[in-house]
């Protein structure tokens, strides 16, 4: 097997974010949920962005931000994503080649325009998402294939859990997992959000226990719904049985880094102040994934994903303003 050309390769819903502060009286005229991640339609999502005072819009999606925090880290990396034909799509291809990020996919013309997700931020940090799709349930088999000598060349394709919505994703979703372990890499999976998990919980065990995946990352809500327990440690042996490897968040409490054999528990961060938790949990699978592509252990690797997520979360936004590689070097990483 030759050496990966990329430390990873993700693939998500492309999506433009819009972020906004607001108070928690703005979710409840809403009628929002705080901390849920709602999908919209179009109408919705112009009605929720008429509200806002000002905000700020960038290149996003969960994968996305993921893909942007190797970057960051000085590694090699590539996505794959649909946007549309149109400004929005041609403005998010734009950010992503300019940051380094190899971004081919083709944009779909004529259909749904880019997707937008509108993410409201309370004064405590937390964010409530409002997202229309749009374009980026389009994704296709084709699209992966297209791009399947990157994914055969990157030492873990990254898939995002939200992306398993559209039947048509989820072929895209297998054929990479199958393009990956053709050329013996890794494939991970981030199970997303806990409202993701319930609607596709029977669906994401089977790609664990087949070892479509190998991977999991998850936070500990995922987690419980996952195998359906209000108890953590009942949920990490249960996957510590399904998975070779496992990362869990566990927010103030750090992560933990999860094999069949050992569990490697590391303290979170330190941080000033939460301003906000948006990619949170993508800049964590940053710092994991170029960990593991770069040689660090396991609790090495969980060390540098609670060193990235807490610097995005000391900021408004998903991607860090700061370049990782010098904040890990700062901190002792030597890759």
């Amino acid at each position: 097997m030759t050496s990966p050309r990329l430390d990873a390769l993700c693939i998500g819903n492309a999506i433009v974010d819009v972020l906004g502060r607001v108070d928690d009286d703005f979710i409840v005229r809403e009628g929002l949920v705080k901390g849920e991640m709602r999908l919209v339609d179009a109408a919705r999502s112009t009605e929720i962005y008429g509200r806002l005072g000002q905000v700020v819009r960038m290149s996003g999606g969960s994968a996305g931000n993921t893909a942007f925090g190797v970057g960051s880290l000085g590694g090699n990396v590539a996505y794959i994503g649909k946007v549309a034909a149109d400004d929005l799509g041609r403005a998010y291809a734009h950010d992503l080649s300019s940051l380094g990020i190899a971004f081919a996919t083709q944009p779909l013309e004529g259909g749904a325009p880019t997707a937008v997700s509108i993410i409201l931020i309370t004064p405590d940090g937390e964010r409530t998402m409002n997202t229309y799709l749009g374009a980026c349930q389009s994704l296709t088999v084709a699209d992966v294939e297209a791009d399947a000598d990157a994914i055969g060349a990157a030492a873990t394709t990254y898939l995002e859990g939200y992306l398993w919505d559209p039947p048509a994703a989820k072929e895209a979703f297998r054929r990479a997992a199958a393009i990956a372990h053709a050329n013996d890499r890794q494939v991970a999976i981030t199970l997303s959000d806990s409202f993701c998990v319930d609607r596709h919980r029977a669906e994401f065990l089977s790609l664990i226990r087949t070892g479509t995946v190998d991977i999991v990352f998850a936070n500990e809500h995922e987690l419980k719904a996952l195998y359906e327990t209000a108890d953590i440690a009942t949920a990490i042996e249960a996957l510590r049985q399904d998975c070779a490897v496992a990362a869990v968040t566990l927010g103030a409490e750090g992560s933990l880094a999860v094999t069949r054999e050992e569990t490697h528990h590391v303290k979170a961060t330190p941080i000033e102040s939460v301003v906000d938790l948006t990619g949170a949990g993508d800049l964590y699978a940053s710092g994991f994934l170029f960990g593991l592509a770069r040689g660090l252990d396991l609790a090495g690797c969980a060390s540098l994903g609670g060193l990235c997520a807490a610097e995005v979360i000391g900021q408004v936004g998903p991607r860090p303003m700061r370049s990782l590689s010098e904040l890990a070097s700062q901190a002792g990483f030597a890759f």
